[in-house]
């Protein structure tokens, strides 16, 4: 696995990275759920009508899956431990418009790094500081295995996206060294099917695998 290291800027990443945003969205919906369903629960209980206790479970059996799915988001990796552990893999803009940019990435998803699977994976973000917003841009960045997919189903990871590096530095400097550690072919490879990114949205869990005997002979092709 080819990981990158650097020193996290976590109060930009606290502020630009899209990946903890919308973590702490989840956690505060969950919250918010946990705290609505308990109450509903309590209400239905002292109403004492034999319907209303169906409901009650209904409402307490929703409780507990928010409550859990918040304690989850609180032992999920922070910053800098998913930099670390990630792996750094290109992406390539796909595609911009006024509000969003897609990132198409190539990344390995096979769970046993000895037998690799090479897929493509889209990811629409929102801001990408440090970068140009126009097609063919080169876009360092980490894999970051979903949270509602925590192992690999089948052959490949079912959740994946790319968190840019530039998430986590204002530093160009170390955005280019990340940009340079990556291979000149992974880089064509991703240019030569940027037509295939809105094909990889379209997919479930937006991700498209390759052919392996299709690929150039720098993939094992």
């Amino acid at each position: 696995m080819r990981r990158f290291e650097f020193v996290v800027d976590r109060r930009h990443a606290r502020a630009v990275n899209e990946v903890f945003a919308d973590l702490r969205r989840l956690r505060r919906m969950a919250v918010l759920t946990t705290i609505a369903a308990s109450v509903a629960t309590a209400l239905l209980i002292r109403s004492h009508h034999p319907w209303a206790y169906l409901l009650a479970v209904a409402f307490a059996l929703g409780a507990g899956t928010a409550l859990w799915v918040a304690l989850r988001t609180l032992r999920r990796p922070g910053i800098d431990e998913l930099y670390a552990d990630g792996e750094l893999v290109p992406a390539v803009v796909s595609e911009t418009n006024s509000s969003t940019v897609v990132l198409l990435a190539l990344v390995d998803v096979a769970p046993d790094r000895a037998d690799p699977r090479y897929a493509l994976v889209a990811t629409k973000v929102r801001a990408l500081p440090g970068h140009q917003r126009r097609t063919g841009e080169r876009v360092p960045s980490v894999a970051v295995r979903g949270d509602r997919a925590p192992r690999p189903v089948g052959e490949h990871w079912q959740s994946v996206s790319a968190m840019p590096i530039a998430w986590g530095t204002t530093d160009g400097c170390v955005i280019e060294r990340a940009r340079a550690a990556i291979g000149e072919a992974e880089w064509r490879l991703l240019s030569d099917n940027l037509a295939l990114a809105q094909k990889v949205l379209r997919t479930t869990g937006k991700q498209l695998l390759l052919d392996p005997h299709r690929l150039p002979e720098e993939f094992g092709g």
